[in-house]
């Protein structure tokens, strides 16, 4: 019986151990912000070879955080970070917010500064050793072409592969999956997003259904402001639900979508020898 017990403990021990080998990472922390230069230098690219940038903007987004398109990257970069075996670079927090620049807190970068100080940033990603670089997107409008613009114009210069990724437009299919209707700038799904990684930066008892408008159809019309903070992609459909339990799916099924796809561009990347 004792033999039996013994047995039973030694592999036990022995199981828990392999778990904790796969489960320990290779660096003590993925944020580039945080970790120590000796390490970062043992590390990139010896064994990392990825970095994620985050890319936002700071603007009105209903009842969230007016900082929601950094928050969202933000969140996604460290839950996948492992995942995809990347380093996360600073978050860009200011961006080319467009017409929404004029509600309060909102800040608007010129495309003529927003643009060489993003390609300096992914120059010194290469440099640092960097084979590819992916900027997770999480605000649109005009700066979406900027850094899709910048990213090639890196690509090509310094030999490293990159991927522009806006994650909203990304996981279009998974927010009618699971809210069954199309979403919005601060609609449904990226109001849920946010709920799911910090239910406090949502404010649902501000929330109205005056506060959204659907985008107008291209040529039909365009205001500058912007009327309102919410913006939906289609007439009837996007408006702020506020249920945990969905936020907390679309959240996983998002970043789960997104970490497969990156993994598989490097695959394949790899695979071309590029």
């Amino acid at each position: 019986m004792f033999r039996t017990l013994l047995t039973l403990l030694v592999f036990s021990l022995s199981v828990a151990t392999v778990f904790a080998q796969t489960e320990k990472d290779v660096v003590t922390t993925r944020e580039m912000d945080r970790i120590n230069w000796m390490e970062f230098r043992d590390t990139v690219p010896a064994k990392i070879r990825t970095v994620i940038l985050p890319t936002g903007t700071l603007e009105p987004h209903g009842v969230i955080n007016n900082g929601a398109d950094n928050t969202a990257p933000t969140a996604m970069a460290r839950t996948i970070a492992k995942r995809v075996n990347a380093m996360i670079a600073p978050t860009l927090p200011y961006g080319i917010t467009g017409s929404m620049e004029a509600y309060p807190g909102a800040f608007q970068i010129s495309e003529s500064a927003y643009r060489p100080f993003v390609k300096q940033i992914l120059e010194g990603l290469a440099k640092n050793g960097f084979k590819n670089i992916v900027i997770l997107n999480g605000h649109g409008g005009g700066q979406t072409a900027v850094l899709q613009s910048v990213a090639a114009e890196v690509a090509t210069e310094k030999k490293v592969r990159t991927l522009v990724l806006n994650w909203w437009s990304f996981a279009s299919d998974e927010t009618k999956a699971v809210f069954g209707e199309d979403g919005g700038h601060a609609g449904w799904n990226e109001t849920a997003f946010i709920q799911a990684i910090d239910p406090t930066l949502v404010n649902a008892a501000k929330y109205s259904p005056e506060l959204a408008t659907p985008y107008p159809a291209p040529g039909t019309w365009a205001a500058v402001p912007f009327p309102s903070s919410i913006g939906l992609y289609q007439k009837g459909q996007g408006y702020p639900k506020f249920d945990q339990q969905q936020a907390d799916e679309y959240y996983k099924k998002v970043t789960d979508k997104v970490a497969v796809f990156i993994n598989e561009i490097i695959a394949k990347w790899d695979l071309a020898g590029l």
